[in-house]
């Protein structure tokens, strides 16, 4: 078998998805079916098929040629990439347009494939599917904006609890209704919003927000507070300072929105209508918090895909093991050091035990880097790194506690500006997982066996490491002051080597 074929064989597990959208088309490809979704190629092109449908009915005529041009380009890169499977999804402006039916069979001439044309309902459920991709356990409301609807779906503790609702305000519609005027769209919007008799569902819940022009808001957001992690997906708002941001975004000139970073100018016309109805639904929901997620309907196809014993697995907690198994020494010692330091943590919550398996998980992925860097590296991979289902206050959580691990100093930036997502109780106890790590893989150089010959626990407020006293693997030097200093970091008064 050469490389090629190998290459070949690859290919064909990947998976691509085109979707049309109201405003924009594209193509992205998944490298294979994995509880968490890798896209290996994604490519956009704006077209603004619903722009002018609300006035006229039909699609965009400028928008027709450029669209069937773009998807033709993106079906044959597909092909070419040899992808095993290609669905090509068609949304609300499509659905809804006169002359939808007769642009979906010129694209299928064109390109020779099948194009599905979604319902406003499996639209609506695509969108929430993305969400429970990422948040397997998501309890509220989904709101996916497009260009062309507004999905509505609620979901009870990672299931669909029946309601949804898809309504034609799409930015581009809206835009077109109202000529932007915010008394108009007011209007309009409440007048939709008052056929919805199941907002309660949400209240006191979370509400997650999909949709590119919302991640534009998102990242408005971010830019306003100096928050510093630059991440859109899972960013989290409490409701007073959502409504306090998205006012002051509303002031903003176009000028000085011009000058936030990453922030696509073609997205600006859209900002004070997307920001309107993002209030809008935030005032009707009364969530406990605003999330913003960045999966949405292409990820809800995928989710779709894999089968039933792989999609309900916790997407962090797979993607770490399989980081162990691709760049750890010791992949098998994750679950091992977990229940090791378990003493040490006899009052955590069910989600902090789950974080702490994802930083043993990770605890020595990072053992290849440079040592002058090795702190640093691990720190900002696992900050930034696109784990699925991981909000920015778990990412400084299990960031500092690898940062931990490798003996990171005050002096790191970037370490500073996370501790401030943390309270110090918070910060006290991750730098301890990250000690415990350190410790654990020192003292049994990574091998489950020798771990689990240990033991550790807290007395009178020192740290005790018992090991068998006959076995010269446990005889390890501690005499290295670097113990000591991370030790009084981490408000222990001493560590013992205790030989039993």
């Amino acid at each position: 078998m050469n490389a090629l074929t190998t290459a070949g064989d690859v290919a064909r597990n990947h998976i691509a998805i085109i979707d049309i959208g109201s405003n924009s088309i594209r193509l992205v490809v998944y490298n294979g079916l994995a509880r968490a979704p890798v896209a290996i190629f994604n490519e956009k092109a704006v077209c603004a098929l619903g722009e002018g449908l609300e006035s006229s009915g039909r699609l965009n005529p400028a928008g027709t040629g450029q669209a069937l041009d773009s998807i033709g380009r993106l079906v044959r890169l597909a092909q070419a990439m040899g992808v095993g499977v290609l669905d090509v999804l068609a949304t609300a402006a499509v659905r809804e347009a006169e002359d939808g039916g007769a642009f979906v069979q010129a694209v299928e001439r064109r390109c020779g494939v099948p194009v599905t044309i979604l319902s406003g309902e499996e639209e609506a459920r695509l969108a929430a599917l993305g969400v429970l991709c990422g948040t397997p356990d998501a309890d509220g409301i989904v709101a996916d904006l497009g260009g062309g609807s507004l999905e509505l779906v609620a979901l009870a503790h990672g299931q669909f609890s029946g309601p949804f609702a898809t309504l034609p305000l799409g930015v581009l519609r809206l835009l077109d209704a109202t000529g932007g005027e915010r008394d108009i769209a007011e209007r309009l919007v409440d007048a939709h919003f008052t056929d919805i008799d199941w907002w309660e569902l949400g209240c006191g819940k979370t509400l997650y927000v999909v949709g590119g022009v919302w991640r534009a808001v998102a990242r408005l957001c971010i830019a306003q507070t100096g928050h510093p992690l630059h991440v859109l997906d899972n960013f989290t708002l409490a409701p007073d300072e959502a409504f306090r941001l998205i006012d002051l975004i509303a002031r903003q000139s176009r000028k000085s929105l011009e000058k936030i970073p990453g922030l696509s100018k073609k997205r600006m016309p859209y900002l004070p209508l997307a920001a309107l109805l993002l209030e809008k639904v935030l005032l009707n929901v009364d969530p406990a918090r605003l999330v913003f997620s960045v999966y949405g309907l292409r990820e809800g196809q995928f989710f779709k895909r894999l089968p039933p014993e792989m999609r309900w697995s916790d997407p962090l907690i797979t993607s770490c093991a399989e980081m162990a198994r691709t760049a750890g020494r010791f992949p098998q010692q994750g679950e091992d050091m977990q229940d090791w330091m378990a003493p040490l943590f006899a009052k955590e919550t069910a989600h902090q035990k789950r974080l702490r398996l994802a930083a043993c998980l990770l605890g020595d992925v990072f053992w290849n880097e440079h040592p002058d860097y090795r702190a640093e590296q691990a720190f900002l991979r696992v900050f930034r790194l696109p784990f699925m289902g991981l909000g920015h206050q778990d990412r400084a959580a299990l960031a500092l506690a690898l940062y931990a691990r490798h003996d990171g100093g005050d002096e790191f930036v970037d370490a500073a500006a996370a501790r401030g997502l943390l309270g110090e109780e918070e910060q006290t106890r991750w730098y301890r997982v990250g000690l415990a790590l350190r410790l654990g893989l020192y003292i049994s150089a990574g091998v489950p066996d020798l771990l689990r010959a240990t033991t550790v626990t807290v007395e009178d407020n020192w740290l005790v490491i018992s090991v068998p006293a006959d076995d010269p693997a446990f005889n390890p030097d501690l005499s290295d002051r670097r113990h000591d200093r991370q030790v009084a970091a981490a408000g222990f008064d001493g560590l013992e080597i205790r030989r039993v």
